[in-house]
């Protein structure tokens, strides 16, 4: 589910604050503008001192990444490449040129290329292999900023709050304020921990799981191309791929075999 993401941080941020209003807290005491600034602002800075300005510029990106994740569909590429290696067998692997502007996924595209050009196997799969470190390299970047802003926000906090406790000393001879005071030294604690675990950490844990999942899929789609080079039989190359899929989902793979070798008993 898409919205997964979305739900848990909007979920969570809000039962913190019905928490607070439910123990008797204004929603008003959770606006601090001098915390605001030492916990974001300040774990703002510390990320960009930390992974450099390019890979904040990346930020909107990695959020909306996270929010509306592109669709890993295993069963639908394997039943692509199952039909590929149909195609292959029946017409041969110079046929699969005229299709190649049909594949959407630039991956696929590019290893069915390799092979019509008649690359070895073994470049073949070092080129796609290299495709795919670079990918996670890539992927591990964006992970990592969030992280970064996980660690140094509650931290920043918890300064935010020395401070505020510092502020408060000076006050001594106005008994009245101090409650209030130390209230609003400990809003710093709270922006920290809570952006920290609620937001942040879900945000990187949450691009690493769909960093797996295109690796995941990009395998599938190496060991299919690969096996549409060696002339694999369609339903060798389906059984093969299908280990990737769930198995709640490996039925319409197999049904897509059926299909082919039902259409090949007929022209024959």
């Amino acid at each position: 589910m898409k919205a997964s993401t979305a739900i848990g941080l909007v979920g969570g941020l809000v039962a913190i604050l019905l928490t607070g209003m439910l123990e008797g807290t204004s929603p008003s005491t959770f606006i601090n503008i001098p915390a605001i600034m030492i916990v974001l602002v300040g774990t703002f800075m510390a990320t960009m001192a930390s992974v450099g300005i390019d890979q904040m510029k990346r930020i909107p990106t990695l959020y909306r990444i996270t929010f509306n994740p592109p669709e890993q569909d295993l069963r639908a590429r394997v039943d692509l490449l199952v039909s590929i290696a149909e195609q292959a067998r029946r017409e041969g692997l110079l046929a699969l040129d005229a299709q190649l502007a049909d594949i959407d996924d630039e991956f696929t595209r590019k290893g069915l290329q390799l092979v019509v050009d008649g690359t070895d196997p073994d470049l073949v799969r070092e080129i796609l292999e290299a495709e795919i470190d670079a990918m996670q390299a890539r992927h591990a970047l964006g992970a990592n900023t969030f992280e970064k802003a996980g660690g140094y926000a509650p931290t920043l906090g918890i300064l935010g709050a020395v401070m505020g406790l510092i502020s408060v000393l000076g006050n001594l001879s106005d008994p009245d304020s101090l409650g209030p005071a130390i209230s609003v030294a400990f809003i710093a604690t709270l922006y920290g921990v809570g952006g920290a675990n609620v937001v942040f950490l879900p945000v990187a844990s949450r691009l690493k799981a769909l960093s797996e999942e295109e690796v995941e899929l990009r395998s599938l789609t190496l060991d299919g191309i690969l096996a549409v080079q060696a002339g694999d039989n369609p339903r060798v190359v389906a059984d093969k791929l299908s280990s990737y899929v769930p198995p709640s989902e490996r039925r319409a793979a197999d049904d897509n075999v059926t299909s082919l070798d039902g259409q090949r008993r007929e022209a024959a």
